[in-house]
């Protein structure tokens, strides 16, 4: 048997091998490309992945509480988190603050557990600049005139709204470069499916470029006898 697939049979023969670091997976999109939809109909075909908890400054409705499924805090508190760099992205929606804690995400991936964040495009970019190993992904319409007629379809934008939003995904759609991945959302089910396979592949990955290009996966070559 050759070095090479003896290494590889050794390898496949320890699915139990702990990870030393979860991984940090982004699914970015313009508004109304159905991220919400693909990433339920994706979350119970892909165990050990958690969806982020954000933090926000908006108050908890009737049978929320904290964590589920944000943690609420003040103002104040949010600003002095800006300010300590406590955010690995923050934006304001609808006049109240939203963040990704940056603590959360590092004691997850630090237990080797996998973390999804849903976000906007440029949260995700954000996010990039700060964990140089996340894996980037861009939900896209088959065409903004699919999703125009999807945002018109959930009748909860005035005209304007929707003109705006259309102008922000324009923009929004030429940042697919600055993505490792694009999966168009055509069909709610093939977009979940390509999802997986994208989560599936980066959990084999040996090596990632990360800020220091080390290995993904601690591993040691088996001897071999001649």
């Amino acid at each position: 048997m050759a070095n090479g697939d003896v290494a590889a049979d050794y390898y496949l023969r320890q699915p139990e091998r702990p990870l030393s670091k979860g991984r940090l997976f982004v699914v970015s999109g313009p508004s109304g490309v159905g991220k919400d939809t693909v990433i339920e109909q994706f979350l119970p075909m892909m165990p050990g992945i958690l969806l982020n908890v954000s933090a926000t400054t908006r108050p908890p409705r009737p049978g929320e509480s904290e964590g589920d499924p944000y943690f609420f805090v003040s103002v104040a508190d949010f600003r002095t988190m800006v300010e300590m760099d406590s955010f690995l992205e923050y934006a304001r929606v609808n006049g109240n603050l939203y963040g990704t804690p940056r603590a959360w995400v590092e004691e997850q991936r630090g237990k080797g557990i996998d973390v999804l964040l849903k976000i906007d495009v440029q949260g995700g970019l954000t996010v990039r600049t700060k964990v140089r190993d996340a894996v980037l992904i861009f939900l896209m319409p088959p065409s903004v005139g699919e999703l125009e007629r999807r945002l018109r379809s959930r009748s909860t934008e005035t005209e304007e709204q929707i003109t705006t939003r259309l102008l922000d995904a324009r923009s929004e759609l030429q940042q697919i470069p600055n993505y490792d991945y694009a999966v168009m959302n055509d069909d709610v089910h093939r977009a979940a499916d390509l999802l997986r396979a994208i989560f599936l592949a980066e959990r084999c990955r040996v090596r990632h470029e990360g800020s220091d290009g080390s290995a993904s996966v601690p591993w040691t070559a088996p001897h071999t006898h001649e």
